[in-house]
């Protein structure tokens, strides 16, 4: 009972604490701001496909059970 009241709390403290770490930005001497070559495509595609996926297996088995 006393882990279910303290959990929210313990929560909230690290999210404080891990939030000025989370918004860090880069500073403009780095050499890494001009590089316009950032890929941005390698994730995005991978949740495109395994949300297609889902999809598919959804609408698989929403026509399965319509046989039924």
């Amino acid at each position: 009972m006393q882990i279910k009241k303290l959990l929210p709390g313990l929560f909230i403290i690290a999210l404080i604490c891990a939030s000025p770490v989370l918004m860090a930005q880069t500073g403009l001497d780095d050499p890494s701001v001009d590089d316009p070559a950032v890929p941005v495509d390698g994730g995005l595609s991978l949740l495109l496909a395994a949300g297609a996926a889902y999809g598919a297996g959804r609408l698989r088995r929403k026509a399965h059970e319509a046989k039924d």
